[in-house]
């Protein structure tokens, strides 16, 4: 192989046949009755992988402009990949949300259920259950054996979700619903019977496994210190940044957040607080939506008029990409997600809502802004025109680079721009999108605070008259930070909490990234002045695929 392109191609091509949960979300066919090896064997062959690619990529020159990104993209991402295991990170990874755990029961939201094919696939896959999560103690087990276990909190938390999947908690089972939603019958229906007792026996034998065997070495303190906090930081914005300046522009961003969230509520109830806002917001049944089929036709409708007015208009939008579907997800998480098409786009876009338990109403002021987000201008136009732009992206760059700081980033510049466009002119749809955006503030503030237990400023805003400055963060006053800041439920703010000190360095990177997107809008605008298009702007920047976030402004400003 003599090009940086090829060197991708190939590796997408074995990386696939060592992972079949990725093959399945590429839609890459033959994978969907297996499940991805999570053994020690399993992380050092993919790793080995990795590492043999960086040495190739690093040992060429690229051809020309494409290729030059696509060589600082993939060092970036490669790099880091291999520092990551060294490290023993995947190897020790268990958190709420996305970890090999979570894994293992996802990918089987992205198959399909109808037809006989798809029916084998499941079952034999359900089957394969127990054999991967049996994988999956002996990769944690020997993770504890070298002093790397995830937090007790953690620990406690994914025991819980494994009793919640199997429908121990009050909903149903995932493995019986997912039978269920096949509507097969005859003989794979037996398979597919006995596939689902046999996962949700493994699940039930896995949270047992974490309790009994792995919470004895967990730790209690949650922080994870400043060595580590760096590399996660760096995994979710491919960029090194200043962990002190973000902790302080995160903390001046909550300030000016509140303050314009203030203002947006005096326009709703005039004289009134934005507590009496909410709460005439909430109260208003025209701003409701009952029943969660009733809210992801909402959520259909609301996207489609979006696709319908931006489309060559704000945005180049290719017509493949225009195709978006609303889900209403399998799980109760409580959280709103997007999944990008496979690559023929035979599977398209989907954007996700896991709706909690006895959640039966909806209100549509607080998720106009969230529709945004997760579709279009958001992720969907970022991630399916990835995978559209074939003639400027190789196939790595369309399907295997994920950096958050650039998705999540280029998710929130979105939802600002709707706003920018005119699209959130009700000034209740406006103060739903800030109370998104102080949620992600928050998020800057708490998860480095707690993580690297930074003192609290004097006079911090806690939103009870309480001045804890000259205190160190903890998970008790991120709480305590989090419910008098952030306008949810209780529920969703404990998930929260679990999040993000789980995952350490991701929930920063939503606020962080929008911040590195606006700046190199501006800086574009500088350099260009009166000849600044913004439609050609985000063209251009969409096209160099999701990308680390130093490479990202390195690409911008030679265009």
């Amino acid at each position: 192989m003599t090009s940086i392109n090829e060197i991708a191609e190939d590796y997408v091509a074995r990386y696939v046949e060592l992972d079949p949960q990725f093959a399945t979300e590429l839609g890459v066919a033959g994978h969907d009755h297996e499940l991805t090896d999570i053994s020690l064997d399993g992380f050092a062959e993919r790793n080995t992988l990795t590492a043999s690619t960086l040495a190739a990529i690093r040992a060429l020159e690229p051809a020309d402009g494409n290729e030059r990104v696509a060589k600082e993209a993939m060092e970036e991402r490669l790099a880091l990949t291999v520092e990551r295991y060294e490290a023993g990170d995947d190897t020790s990874e268990l958190n709420v949300l996305a970890s090999p755990f979570q894994s293992v029961r996802a990918v089987f939201d992205q198959m399909g259920v109808e037809g006989e094919e798809n029916h084998a696939n499941i079952a034999k896959r359900l089957a394969a259950v127990p054999a991967a999560l049996e994988q999956l103690k002996a990769t944690l087990a020997d993770s504890a054996g070298r002093g790397r276990t995830a937090a007790r909190r953690q620990v406690l938390a994914c025991a819980k979700q494994a009793k919640d999947w199997n429908g121990e908690l009050g909903g149903g089972s995932f493995w019986t619903g997912l039978v269920e939603r096949t509507g097969a019958t005859g003989a794979v229906r037996g398979d597919l019977d006995r596939g689902a007792e046999a996962a949700a026996a493994a699940t039930a034998d896995f949270g047992r496994f974490l309790t009994e065997q792995l919470l004895a070495s967990a730790p209690e303190k949650d922080a994870v210190g400043r060595e580590r906090y760096q590399r996660a930081s760096r995994e979710f914005l491919g960029d090194t940044i200043d962990l002190e300046d973000s902790y302080r522009w995160g903390l001046d961003e909550v300030a000016r957040l509140r303050a314009e969230m203030n203002e947006t509520a005096a326009r709703i109830v005039p004289g009134g607080s934005l507590k009496d806002a909410l709460a005439a917001l909430d109260a208003d049944p025209s701003r409701k939506v009952t029943g969660a089929d009733n809210f992801r036709a909402w959520m259909q409708e609301k996207s489609d008029a979006a696709v319908e007015a931006l489309a060559d208009v704000h945005f180049d939008i290719p017509e493949p990409v225009r195709r978006l579907e609303c889900m209403i997800a399998p799980t109760h998480d409580g959280v709103m997600y997007y999944t990008p098409p496979s690559e023929d786009f035979a599977r398209p876009g989907r954007m996700w809502w896991s709706v909690p338990e006895g959640q039966t109403e909806f209100s549509t002021w607080r998720e106009t802004t969230t529709v945004y987000h997760e579709g279009v201008p958001g992720h969907h136009l970022q991630l399916a025109q990835t995978a559209y732009r074939k003639d400027l992206l190789n196939r790595w760059q369309r399907s295997m680079c994920w950096v958050s700081g650039h998705g999540e980033g280029w998710a929130l510049y979105a939802e600002r721009l709707m706003d920018d466009l005119g699209y959130l002119s009700d000034p209740a749809d406006k103060l739903g999108m800030l109370d998104g955006q102080m949620m992600r503030a928050v998020r800057v503030v708490v998860d480095l605070g707690m993580h690297l237990e930074f003192e609290i400023p004097a006079g911090t805003d806690f939103g009870n008259g309480v001045d804890h400055g000259g205190e160190r963060w903890t998970p008790e006053l991120g709480w305590e930070y989090m419910t008098t800041n952030v306008n949810t439920t209780e529920a969703q703010l404990a998930f929260e909490l679990d999040r993000y000190l789980g995952w350490p360095g991701q929930a920063p990177a939503y606020k962080l990234g929008e911040r590195i997107w606006l700046q190199s809008r501006d800086d574009a605008k500088a350099r260009k002045g009166g000849d600044f298009d913004l439609k050609a702007f985000h063209r251009q920047a969409l096209d160099l695929g999701s990308i680390g976030l130093k490479p990202l402004r390195e690409a911008l400003e030679r265009l």
